[in-house]
């Protein structure tokens, strides 16, 4: 297949004008001028032309596929059978795919469907993004999405929890390290669930098999033994305290020397947070992520898709949020592919658009670096090279 556009974002801010992006089979075997390529691809060849951009297949490195974005997905999930749950779970990774994403993390399921549903689409049974999921994601008794089946007591049981995640295939460890607002019953937000020897044997036996560490953590407490401990990455990262919040830039500063990636998974629907936790508090939540962007952290995409209010093609409705707060496009469209792809281990894998990468590209027709919103406008999508169309057409 060979693809003519208008232009192609090959680097960070940076189009090649009237580009051509050559295909075969799973990979993009070229990319460069129209002419050059397209005397390299041969007349035979299969052609895609089209006058908008082509981009790098979006990331969401932050979902759950077993929850259906409903405003109580527990409950639905708590009331669906397995194999209800996982016919649901395939449409809402085509209609991730459908809105540009290729890419997913899933940060957490129950019985390791969402497992399973890699398998089917790395297998080409089943439309969808690629899934790094994460399996059972590990929780203390009674603890945050305890209901998903991961309750683990002391040192032996993570370890326990985690050597079996790996070996259904997980390609990250979820730990529960703080609250969360899902679960009703369960610790608040900001209130921490594992001690600092239990982060630190969960990070350990991730590593020891070379699998990152996602730490879901709001209080600002959770936040700093998640950094202790090492792990890879920090969701949500909202600095809440009992009192309200505690940023830490000290803590700041180690997230930035430690290499730690940050996703403050930002739902689609930001702007009705001050609706829920009140202007003044919402307007300081959002500041925090300001100034971890202005001090340096690395900062990647992610919706938290599956909670309440938070769909499935949601992933353009969330960035604009980085946009309220100042960054530029080209950094934004950063946070969802390249800087996404690196903090999931993909990094020489996909989230480029360059020879050997895998083909998973985004077209649209206007400019996201001159307008963010126009990664909206989709034509059509390349997952591993198979093209996909809002319309629901593959070839």
């Amino acid at each position: 297949m060979l693809i003519t556009s208008g232009r192609v974002l090959v680097d960070s801010g940076t189009y090649l004008e009237d580009g051509a992006v050559l295909l075969k089979g799973e990979s993009i075997a070229a990319v460069g001028p129209r002419k050059e390529i397209e005397e390299r691809a041969g007349a035979n060849v299969p052609r895609f032309e089209f006058s908008g951009t082509v981009l790098p297949g979006l990331i969401d490195a932050h979902v759950h596929l077993a929850f259906d974005g409903g405003p109580d997905p527990v409950s639905t999930l708590q009331a669906s059978t397995d194999d209800d749950l996982f016919e649901d779970m395939r449409r809402r990774g085509e209609q991730l795919l459908h809105s540009g994403v290729t890419t997913v993390r899933d940060l957490g399921d129950r019985g390791g469907l969402a497992l399973r549903l890699a398998t089917e689409i790395n297998d080409r049974r089943t439309p969808g993004p690629r899934i790094v999921a994460a399996g059972t994601p590990a929780t203390t008794v009674g603890g945050h999405c305890h209901f998903l089946g991961g309750e683990v007591s002391g040192e032996t049981e993570i370890r326990e929890l985690v050597r079996r995640n790996l070996a259904a295939g997980a390609g990250v460890i979820k730990a529960m390290v703080t609250g969360g607002g899902l679960t009703k019953d369960g610790p608040k937000s900001h209130q921490s669930q594992f001690t600092a020897e239990e982060l630190a044997a969960l990070v350990d036996e991730a590593h020891k098999a070379g699998v990152p560490v996602a730490a879901h953590a709001h209080g600002a407490d959770g936040i700093a033994a998640a950094v202790a401990a090492g792990v890879d990455t920090v969701e949500h990262c909202t600095w809440m305290s009992s009192d309200g919040l505690d940023f830490r830039p000290d803590v700041v500063q180690e997230i930035i020397t430690g290499g730690i990636t940050v996703c403050p998974a930002v739902s689609p629907h930001w702007q009705l947070l001050p609706r829920f936790f009140g202007e003044e508090r919402a307007n300081a939540m959002f500041d925090l992520v300001r100034q971890m962007a202005d001090a340096g952290v690395r900062l990647i995409a992610g919706t938290d898709a599956g909670v309440q209010r938070a769909g499935f093609d949601g992933l353009v409705q969330a960035l604009s949020f980085y946009s309220q707060l100042g960054l530029p496009n080209a950094a934004i469209i950063d946070m969802a592919t390249l800087q996404a792809a690196a903090a999931l281990g993909l990094g020489q894998i996909t989230g480029k658009v360059a020879s050997g990468y895998r083909a998973d590209l985004l077209l649209v027709d206007g400019d996201p670096l001159a307008d963010l919103s126009a990664l909206g406008g989709v034509r059509a999508v390349f997952a591993s090279g198979l093209r996909h169309e809002p319309n629901g057409t593959e070839q």
